[in-house]
């Protein structure tokens, strides 16, 4: 049976983790071999998170600045029981993205591998 309260629950975790640039609660929805992947300005960008975690901490967090919130889970797509692709916008300072979330459970939970993302 399909889990979108699940997938749900992981793409708030990591939704508030930036908007409040607080590392402990992404770290708890990465799995610790997820990849941060783009072609910002159309040149491949792969990081492990392990790489991204510390350019989130350093950034001013949207919560400080009174930033408001524009995000939206626009589709989850279930791949078979402990796989999905999740969908999403979301704007971080002045940049929206359009991020693709492979999300995998593991243990239990489930976890982002991924994370592809486009900005506008």
């Amino acid at each position: 049976m399909n889990d979108f309260i699940g997938i749900q629950d992981c793409v708030q975790n990591y939704l508030d983790g930036l908007y409040s640039c607080d590392t402990h609660k992404l770290e708890q929805v990465f799995h610790p071999q997820a990849h941060y992947v783009g072609a910002p300005d159309g040149e491949l960008l792969i990081r492990s998170i392990q790489e991204y975690l510390p350019i989130v901490a350093a950034r001013e967090p949207g919560s400080q600045r009174g930033e408001q919130r524009h995000e939206a889970i626009e589709a989850i797509e279930f791949a078979g029981e402990d796989t999905a692709l999740v969908r999403l916008h979301c704007r971080i300072g002045p940049r929206f993205f359009i991020d693709l979330l492979s999300i995998i459970r593991c243990d239990g939970r489930w976890r982002i591998i991924c994370k592809l993302f486009h900005t506008e």
